[in-house]
């Protein structure tokens, strides 16, 4: 089962640039949660600051009791076992088959033998659809396998904590859909606190329990994945739905002109909230919430249209 991870007033600054500062969430133990935001807005900094990669300027971000932006490196070292990561390339070894990239983790964290370390690694590699490609290298195979073999590798200590940072960075939208039921499979087989750093919309609008939105040095909405597609919050609505009209320019920030030519302007109706996508075994996994749940249970009208199985992007 996952662990919580709970953000308090966290800020990261480089020099005098703020990145983002007094963000405050919490990822429930078990659910998927996705983190959106326009390029530069500190999305991968943010992930790289919750495992410690990165120290904050203030803040804390509490797990299993540890603050780990304030720990020790003894105790960092171990909270870290917790996580497994899959970076935007996959970052293997170029001079490493997948086989010994996938085990690499499991050689230096772990006292296993060889035919125990052997047992997990094929193991992993059928979860993620590689049996067959272990004595391949990095560079003999396409991005998307590569993708899946980070995966493979990030699940060998059996993380509690798994991020994921842009996963569908330079995959066509088919093997973006594989790989978001992968996570979904693998969410539901090991119920692992889940955070997938993205820029797609539809993964965004379809997989995740709750979202995150990174806008203008802060942390604009974090909540339910209902409550944020059926927001009117004029950032988090240009955003979720891809709209040219609202806060956000070519420039990160639209200037008073255009927001005063924008004024008159109607706005779109919001589209409807797609289903939540299941798991392959078609059954909701345990923190997944029924169709329009949120939404009647703090009495919100949903878009009309929403939850039926024809809307773009249900299953």
């Amino acid at each position: 089962m996952g662990v919580e991870v709970r953000v308090e007033g966290l800020t990261k600054s480089f020099g005098s640039q703020l990145i983002w500062g007094d963000v405050s969430l919490t990822l429930p133990a078990g659910e998927i949660c996705v983190m959106l935001g326009p390029s530069g807005t500190g999305k991968s900094v943010f992930l790289k600051t919750l495992i410690g990669l990165l120290k904050p300027d203030r803040g804390h971000v509490h797990i299993e009791g540890t603050d780990i932006a304030t720990c020790s490196e003894r105790d960092l070292y171990e909270i870290r076992k917790l996580f497994g990561v899959l970076f935007q390339d996959g970052a293997m070894f170029g001079s490493m088959n997948l086989y010994d990239n996938v085990a690499f983790p499991l050689r230096e964290h772990t006292k296993k033998s060889e035919a125990e370390i052997r047992s997990i690694v094929m193991e992993k590699m059928e979860m993620v659809g590689l049996v067959g490609a272990e004595r391949k290298l990095p560079g003999e195979i396409s991005g998307g396998m590569r993708k899946r073999a980070g995966l493979a590798r990030a699940l060998v200590l059996e993380p509690e904590i798994l991020l994921f940072d842009e996963p569908d960075s330079g995959l066509d939208p088919v093997r973006t859909a594989f790989l978001n039921q992968l996570i979904i499979d693998l969410n539901e087989m090991t119920q692992a606190t889940c955070l997938i750093v993205t820029h797609d919309i539809n993964t965004a609008r379809t997989v995740p329990d709750n979202i995150g939105l990174l806008y203008h040095r802060h942390l604009a909405m974090f909540g339910q994945r209902e409550m944020l597609l059926s927001s009117e919050e004029p950032v988090v609505r240009q955003f979720l739905n891809a709209q040219r009209v609202g806060p956000i320019g070519m420039s990160e920030e639209k200037d008073a002109d255009e927001l005063a030519r924008e004024a008159d302007q109607e706005l779109p109706p919001l589209p409807p909230i797609p289903i939540q996508q299941l798991p392959s075994s078609g059954v909701l996994r345990p923190t997944q919430r029924p169709p329009g749940d949120w939404c009647r249970e703090n009495g919100v009208t949903p878009p009309p249209g929403s939850f039926a199985t024809d809307v773009v992007g249900a299953t």
